[in-house]
């Protein structure tokens, strides 16, 4: 069974600029069946949007996904991890900041994702979420 986040973590991340329009990020969520993007500016990690944060802090709000910026709706108190974090340290981390995602960070550099459903299919492959996290796309 894998021990570290490096083994199970999504690797490639898309990243994009903290002037990337709402709009353009999700399409590339979508285009990447991806449900988060990281957010970068001037090369440094900067934060993270979710198909989640864009549906309450854009369209709930009205917003024009085209006029707002994932640099204004990101999670900016960023919480990052390790490749070589034992998954227990990861699980503590989503716990203990009520996170579902976290970018995985080596040398400075975004080289992953680690999420809530990864781990499920790992540590607990029985659980309704890990069903949900192994199925197929459906829409």
């Amino acid at each position: 069974m894998a021990t570290k986040i490096r083994d199970l973590m999504t690797t490639d991340p898309i990243v994009c600029d903290t002037s990337t329009t709402a709009a353009e990020a999700a399409r590339r969520m979508r285009d990447s069946d991806v449900g988060d993007v990281l957010v970068e500016e001037d090369g440094t990690l900067r934060g993270i949007v979710t198909d989640r944060d864009i549906a309450l802090r854009v369209v709930a709000d009205g917003t024009d996904g085209d006029e707002i910026t994932i640099g204004e709706i990101c999670s900016g108190d960023l919480v990052t991890v390790s490749p070589d974090d034992d998954l227990g340290d990861a699980v503590n981390v989503l716990r203990e900041h009520h996170v579902r995602r976290v970018p995985v960070v080596e040398d400075g550099n975004a080289i992953g994702v680690l999420s809530i459903g990864d781990l499920a299919v790992t540590l607990d492959p029985d659980s309704a979420l890990a069903d949900i996290s192994a199925a197929p796309e459906n829409n």
